[in-house]
C-alpha cells in the first residue's frame, strides 16, 4: 500500500492545490487544517484523511501527532506548508507576534520532523520533507518582522534536517513571492505588485504545485531551496 503524503495547511491556495492534485493521480494524503472551510469537505469525499490542527500551542502539535499516528506508520512525505501573517503592530505585543510567527513556521517543523522521522524512514525509497519558505527571507519585512524572521529560520532548519536525515529523507525547501492573489486586493495593488517580478504575472498555484512534485520526483536535490519569485531578486 502507498505510503501517504502529509500536507499541512491544505484547507486553500498552495496547499489545497496540492492536495487535489495528489488525490487526481491516487496518491494518499493526509492533511490537516486550521479553519473548516468547504473545501476540507472535498477533500474527505476525495480520499483525504483531514485532521483539524492547531499549531499555535506545543498542546496542538501533541494532539496532532497523536492523531497522525493513529493513521498511519509511514509517510512517503511530509509537505510543511501551514503559515500564518501576523503584522507588527501598534495594537500588539511584539513579544507575541514574534512567539507565535517561530511557533507555526520554526517549532510546528521541528517537533513533526523529529517526531515523524522513524515514519519516513520506514519506506523503502528515498523520502522527503518540504519545507515551504518564503521569498521575504532574502530581504526581510518592515511590516512583517517576525514573518521574515521565522521563515529565516524554516530555511536553516532545511539544511539542519537535510544533514541529519541524508541519505534516507531529503529536505528541501521552496521559497515563493506572489503566486495568487487574495480575494480581496485592490486592482492597484496587484498592479504594484505584478510590477516586482521580472515575468509580471501571477501563475497561479500550478506553478508550486509543479515545483513540489519535481523535488518528490528529483533524487538528487537535498538541503536546496527552490526559488519561486518569477526572478523578482533581479526588479
Amino acid at each position: 500500500m502507498t505510503a501517504p503524503i502529509l500536507i499541512t495547511g491544505a484547507g486553500q491556495r498552495i496547499g489545497l492545490a496540492f492536495a487535489r492534485a495528489c488525490l487526481d493521480r491516487g496518491q494518499p494524503i493526509i492533511v490537516t487544517y486550521r479553519t473548516y472551510r468547504p473545501a476540507i469537505d472535498a477533500l474527505q469525499k476525495a480520499g483525504a484523511v483531514c485532521l483539524h490542527a492547531d499549531f499555535a500551542t506545543n498542546a496542538g502539535i501533541d494532539d496532532f501527532i497523536q492523531a497522525l499516528k493513529s493513521r498511519t506508520d509511514t509517510l512517503r512525505a511530509i509537505i510543511h506548508n501551514a503559515s500564518d501573517w501576523i503584522p507588527e503592530s501598534e495594537d500588539s505585543d511584539p513579544a507575541d507576534v514574534m512567539n507565535a510567527m517561530m511557533q507555526i513556521h520554526v517549532m510546528t517543523p521541528y517537533r513533526i520532523n523529529l517526531t515523524c522521522r522513524s515514519m519516513l524512514e520506514q519506506e523503502g525509497s528515498t523520502t522527503d520533507i518540504i519545507h515551504m519558505t518564503d521569498y521575504v527571507v532574502e530581504k526581510g519585512s518592515a511590516k512583517h518582522i517576525a514573518y521574515a524572521a521565522s521563515k529565516a529560520a524554516l530555511t536553516n532548519l532545511t539544511l539542519s534536517f537535510a544533514r541529519l536525515l541524508a541519505p534516507r529523507v531529503k529536505v528541501n525547501a521552496v521559497a515563493p513571492s506572489l503566486i495568487m492573489f487574495n480575494q480581496g486586493d485592490s486592482q492597484a495593488y496587484r498592479e504594484k505588485t505584478l510590477k516586482k517580478s521580472l515575468m509580471g504575472i501571477e501563475p497561479g498555484a500550478e506553478v508550486a504545485v509543479a515545483t513540489l512534485q519535481f523535488l518528490l520526483d528529483n533524487p538528487y536535490i537535498t538541503g536546496r531551496t527552490l526559488p519561486l519569485d518569477g526572478g523578482r531578486h533581479l526588479v
